[in-house]
């Protein structure tokens, strides 16, 4: 009985032990971010910090100089502004005036311990703060997996800021929280283990990150190289993993969206919110002009499927250039 103990004990101190060694202390993705220029009217395009709110956000802006229309663009776990690479110079290459940030706890300048303070009005207040500094008086919106949540918020209670709304993988969640009660589901395990107060952040870190390497096999190892070096920083992970402890995506009220609506989702995502059942009870919720994708892929749509996702969604934003 002591041997299997004490065999026990070994194996659990070797996991977090493990965690611990995958950690970087020299914080090289906050040194490198605070290295960063801060945004000021004239910069164009690059890699800049964004001061909004008393805090800092790390942002990629594109084709700043131009008249055009405003995009801003709204990133989920466990990545960052880095998956909109494609979009932006799509969208500066259009004309448009293009710019997407790492959101509440992936900036290093905007990092919290408290998991209140991730809460849905933050994370849009912090979007419409970005959006002023960046002079986007009204912008076309668009956003994947819990950069989807906010959207949705932000597209149901802004229209006067939000031009039109394009969800990547996540439906409006009234329809995801219909669904789930019609079928009598429950919190999907996944994310109730997120909300367990420091397990996630050891199970990630375990092996050098190697579970969120398998995670998204499907991204390039450089934007995955990025996401490492930003989760990795003592708190990094314990940020992002926050969002989910400071709500449930299932049980998040949003209201009826009235802007033009593009949702793209990938027939291989998660059931519970990409299922036929959530994806038909959004449209009740939907008032405006709505129009749905289906790509045969998983949850990385701009990574499995770049040249389609990038056409659909500037599509969408061309279509509505006038508006």
């Amino acid at each position: 009985m002591r041997i299997a103990i004490l065999g026990v004990v070994v194996l659990i101190g070797g996991f977090l032990l493990s965690g611990w060694l995958s950690q970087d202390r020299d914080r090289a993705h906050s040194k490198a971010t605070q290295a960063l220029p801060l945004y000021a009217a004239g910069v164009e395009r690059g890699l800049v910090r964004v001061p909004a709110r008393g805090l800092e956000f790390r942002a990629r802006v594109a084709g700043l100089g131009q008249e055009g229309p405003a995009v801003l663009m709204l990133h989920g776990f466990p990545e960052s502004s880095m998956m909109w690479e494609p979009m932006l110079a799509a969208a500066a290459k259009a004309g448009f005036r293009a710019a997407a940030f790492d959101q509440r706890g992936y900036s290093p300048g905007a990092r919290f311990d408290a998991p209140s303070a991730y809460g849905i009005e933050e994370l849009t207040a912090d979007a419409l703060a970005v959006a002023d500094e960046l002079g986007f008086e009204r912008f076309h919106l668009v956003g994947h997996d819990w950069g989807s949540v906010v959207g949705w918020k932000l597209a149901a209670e802004e229209p006067a800021r939000v031009i039109t709304w394009t969800s990547l993988s996540i439906p409006h969640l009234a329809g995801v929280a219909q669904a789930s009660a019609e079928a009598g589901a429950g919190t999907p395990l996944y994310i109730r283990a997120f909300r367990v107060p420091g397990l996630m952040e050891s199970v990630f870190a375990f092996g050098g990150f190697s579970l969120l390497d398998r995670m998204m096999a499907e991204v390039p190892e450089p934007q995955r190289a990025e996401y490492r070096a930003l989760l990795s920083e003592p708190g990094g992970m314990k940020a992002a993993l926050d969002w989910y402890r400071a709500m449930n995506p299932v049980g998040l009220e949003i209201g009826p969206v009235a802007v033009p609506v593009l949702y793209v989702f990938g027939n291989r995502d998660l059931p519970v919110f990409v299922g036929p059942a959530p994806r038909k009870a959004q449209e009740a919720w939907l008032t405006g002009p709505f129009r749905s994708v289906e790509l045969d892929a998983g949850h990385w749509l701009l990574e499995q499927e770049p040249e389609r996702v990038v056409g659909e969604v500037m599509a969408h934003l061309q279509a509505n250039r006038g508006l």
